[in-house]
């Protein structure tokens, strides 16, 4: 799964530099989650990074994009292997 940043965004600057993968960029209006580099920090760490820094609980599991806990751990290595 990826994760999505809702309306609700202050742009508040915390999670863009928590994410270990890159993922988070600022959109247009408020920042934005990329669902090819989002693995909820699996390999990284136990819970979503950028999810425990949010002060207003606007980062929610995007439906759009459903992912075993397997098919992240792929992203991950896939990650991995690309930025080395």
């Amino acid at each position: 799964m990826a994760l999505l940043i809702t309306d609700d965004c202050i742009n508040c600057d915390v999670c863009e530099p928590e994410c270990p993968n890159q993922a988070i960029s600022l959109g247009p209006l408020i920042y934005e989650i990329n669902p090819a580099k989002c693995t909820e920090c699996v390999g990284h760490f136990d819970e979503p990074q950028c999810v425990q820094v949010c002060p207003v609980s606007c980062i929610p599991v995007d439906p759009r994009h459903v992912e075993s806990k397997e098919s992240l751990w792929e992203k991950y290595r896939q990650l991995q292997a690309a930025s080395v």
